[in-house]
């Protein structure tokens, strides 16, 4: 993230705040928003404009119109699933649930709200939507089987490493046979090696996983069963990398990152459903990336 700023930066650990707080503490925040009237509980997430307010308050491109979708979008999310959790107390999944998820997806996929924030600070508005699904999945609709809890466990590492190396053979001998991939050396400096792996793990694979994995593959398996659950999140996933790689660009449809992706999402979900945990398909899909990243 660019125009690393001390409002941008104050900024960003305030979006980090709700999700480090549903990460480590869900089942104690969903208890104590259950004693708020419903009202207030819908109201609530209306507070996520904030983020919002201050950036574009300090950089002179404050809109109305934005502020109504940052104010209303995480009140609207948090209704329909107050309303979900009524209409599906057996969490099968309900038609509110896909409406959001595909809301989101598409939000983050086509780059929607892009415009609404300055110049390379489009991550600010990823971690937003974040927090208002967090707020929403977990506060509001208390879905269960998530795995989101980052209280790590040897075993999440001892999956996550597992299936990077299941993915591995499979990544490059594709990759390079479509020509997607080519191997060069550049081993990076330990410390800045360290940061990147951090940044990909919190910027990148937890949004990720916790969109196509805790939410998507999580509610398909409870209607078409975990195997198709599993082909069907990692399709999507797939899917959702259409644009990657083209220099910003939405017109072209790239097939084999669309492919690699996909094949990727078979070992992430496979990571999450080992033992329904967030971090184990995380620490895989981190270290794909920045494997990827420095020497691919």
């Amino acid at each position: 993230m660019s125009n690393a700023t001390p409002v941008v930066i104050a900024v960003l650990v305030a979006e980090l705040v709700p999700a480090a707080v549903f990460g480590f503490a869900s089942q104690r925040v969903t208890q104590a928003l259950g004693r708020l009237p419903l009202a207030v509980r819908v109201a609530l997430p209306a507070l996520l404009v904030v983020p919002y307010v201050v950036i574009t308050g300090s950089q002179h491109m404050f809109r109305w119109q934005w502020f109504a979708l940052y104010a209303g979008l995480p009140v609207v999310m948090a209704w329909l699933l107050a309303r979900a959790a009524v209409a599906d107390p057996e969490q099968r999944g309900n038609w509110r649930d896909a409406v959001i998820l595909l809301t989101l997806g598409l939000a983050v996929d086509l780059r929607w709200f892009d415009v609404a924030w300055p110049a390379g600070l489009r991550g600010l508005n990823n971690l937003l939507l974040v927090d208002a699904g967090l707020y929403a999945f977990l506060g509001i609709r208390n879905l269960s089987g998530t795995g989101f809890d980052f209280h790590f466990h040897w075993s999440d590492w001892k999956t996550g490493l597992r299936e990077l190396l299941f993915f591995a053979p499979a990544v490059l001998v594709l990759g390079i046979t479509l020509g997607f991939i080519h191997p060069h050396a550049n081993v990076p400096p330990l410390g800045k090696g360290v940061l990147t792996w951090a940044g990909i793990f919190i910027f990148v694979a937890v949004p990720e996983e916790l969109f196509f994995r805790a939410w998507v593959q999580n509610l398909l398996e409870r209607r078409v069963g975990r195997r198709a659950a599993l082909v069907i999140a990692s399709v999507l996933f797939g899917l959702s990398h259409f644009n990657k790689r083209l220099s910003g660009s939405t017109a072209h449809f790239n097939w084999r990152y669309v492919l690699l992706a996909t094949i990727a999402g078979i070992f992430y979900g496979r990571a999450w459903r080992q033992r329904r945990r967030v971090p184990a398909s995380t620490i895989t899909h981190t270290c794909v990336d920045w494997l990827w990243s420095w020497w691919f």
